[in-house]
C-alpha cells in the first residue's frame, strides 16, 4: 500500500470504506429485515386479517425483491461511489500535482511562482501559507541583491581612489608626500568605516545586534552629548542647544544603542548644517518619550524623504562622499530604534531644515 502512488491510495482507501459500508448494510438488513417483516405479519393477523397460510409465499416473495433491490443497490450505490471517490481523488492530486511543480519552479530560482487559489479550503490555506512565504523568500532575494550591488558600487569609489595613487606612487609619476599618505589614510578609513557598517546593518536586519533594554535615565545621555558636540564644532559652524524638561522620566533602552542613535542623528546634523543652530529637545506622550534633533541644515526635498532611510540611498549622490558617510547610518538607526520598541519620524523642507525625532517606551 505504501509503495502506491498517492492517487490510488486515496482510490483504495474511499473504496475500501464504500465496500465496508455496504457489507455492513446487507448484513444488518439480511438479518433484521425478514425478522421486521414476519412481525409486521403477525400485527397484520392480530388485527384479524388472515394470512396464515400465505405466510410462507410472502417471506419468500420479501426476500427475493430484498435481494434483487439489494443487488441493484449496490451496483448504483458502489458504481456511483466509486466514479465519486477517483474524481475527488483526481481532482486532490492535480492541485497537489501543481503544488509539486510550482515548488520545483520555485527551487529552481523562479521565485515569482506562485500557486494558484484552490476551492479546497484545506489546500487554499497551503497555497496561502506557501505564496507568504514566497512573498518574503522573493523580498529578502531582492534585497540581497540589491545590498550586494550597492556595496559593490560604495566600495569601487575608495578602491580605485586607493589603487590610482598605489599605481602613481609605484610608477614614479606622482611625488610621495604627507598629503598622499593622508589621502590614502582617508580612504582607507572610509573602506573601514563601510565595512563596520555594513556589518552592524546585516546583524541588525538579521536581529542579532544584542539589545539590553533596561530602566534608563536619558537625561545624563543628553546633555552629555551636547556638550561632547559643541568641543568639536568650529567657532563659525552650527550652535548646539539642548531643550530638555528639568526632569524626564525614565525608558526602557539599552543605554549604549540610544547613544549610538543619538550620534547618528547629531552627526548628520552636523554634517549638513554649515551655520544656524541644532536642538536636541525632549519630551513625554502617554506611554513614551520623544527625542528629537533639529537643525536649520540645507533640508532635504519632499519626495526624497520616503528614502532617507533606505540604505545606500542619497539625495545628492555626491554629498556623503564629500562629507564621509557610507550611506547606510540612517537605516541603522531606524533598526535600531525599532528593536527597542519604538519608532523613528522625520520632517524636513529644503532649505530650511530637517527634524528626525524617535520614541522610546516609559518604565
Amino acid at each position: 500500500m505504501k509503495s502506491l502512488p498517492l492517487a490510488s491510495r486515496l482510490f483504495v482507501s474511499h473504496l475500501v470504506v464504500m465496500i465496508v459500508g455496504l457489507i455492513s448494510l446487507v448484513i444488518i438488513s439480511k438479518v433484521s429485515s425478514p425478522r421486521f417483516f414476519i412481525l409486521h405479519l403477525e400485527r397484520l393477523e392480530s388485527r384479524g386479517f388472515n394470512i396464515f397460510h400465505s405466510r410462507t409465499e410472502l417471506v419468500q416473495g420479501f426476500e427475493i425483491a430484498w435481494r434483487r433491490s439489494t443487488l441493484w443497490s449496490v451496483l448504483v450505490g458502489g458504481s456511483a461511489a466509486g466514479g465519486l471517490s477517483y474524481w475527488v481523488s483526481q481532482r486532490i492530486m492535480q492541485r497537489l500535482t501543481e503544488m509539486e511543480q510550482i515548488t520545483q519552479q520555485f527551487a529552481a530560482g523562479h521565485l515569482e511562482a506562485r500557486l494558484p487559489l484552490s476551492d479546497i479550503p484545506e489546500l487554499n490555506r497551503l497555497g496561502t501559507s506557501f505564496n507568504r512565504m514566497a512573498d518574503s523568500l522573493e523580498g529578502v532575494e531582492i534585497r540581497r541583491r540589491e545590498l550586494i550591488g550597492d556595496m559593490t558600487h560604495e566600495l569601487r569609489t575608495p578602491l580605485t581612489v586607493v589603487r590610482g595613487y598605489l599605481e602613481e606612487l609605484a610608477d614614479g609619476a606622482m611625488e610621495a608626500s604627507p598629503e598622499v599618505y593622508r589621502r590614502l589614510v582617508r580612504e582607507t578609513r572610509r573602506l573601514e568605516r563601510l565595512v563596520n557598517d555594513l556589518q552592524e546593518l546585516s546583524k541588525a536586519e538579521a536581529g542579532y545586534l544584542p539589545i539590553n533594554i533596561q530602566t534608563v535615565d536619558l537625561y545624563s545621555l543628553l546633555e552629555s552629548l551636547v556638550e561632547k558636540f559643541t568641543d568639536q564644532l568650529m567657532e563659525d559652524g552650527p550652535v548646539i542647544a539642548s531643550e530638555l524638561p528639568s526632569q524626564l522620566p525614565l525608558v526602557l533602552a539599552d543605554i549604549d544603542r540610544t547613544e549610538q542613535i543619538l550620534v547618528n542623528l547629531l552627526g548628520n546634523a552636523v554634517r549638513y548644517t554649515s551655520t544656524g543652530s541644532i536642538t536636541l529637545r525632549a519630551w513625554t506622550e502617554t506611554g513614551k518619550i520623544w527625542i528629537a534633533v533639529v537643525d536649520t541644515g540645507i533640508g532635504i526635498a519632499s519626495e526624497d524623504l520616503p528614502h532617507v532611510f533606505e540604505r545606500f540611498w542619497r539625495a545628492d549622490q555626491s554629498r556623503d562622499r564629500h562629507s564621509g558617510g557610507t550611506g547606510i547610518g540612517l537605516t541603522i538607526t531606524k533598526r535600531l530604534v525599532e528593536l527597542q520598541g519604538g519608532q523613528i519620524q522625520v520632517e524636513s523642507e529644503l532649505g530650511i531644515g530637517t527634524t528626525f525625532r524617535f520614541c522610546l517606551p516609559l518604565a
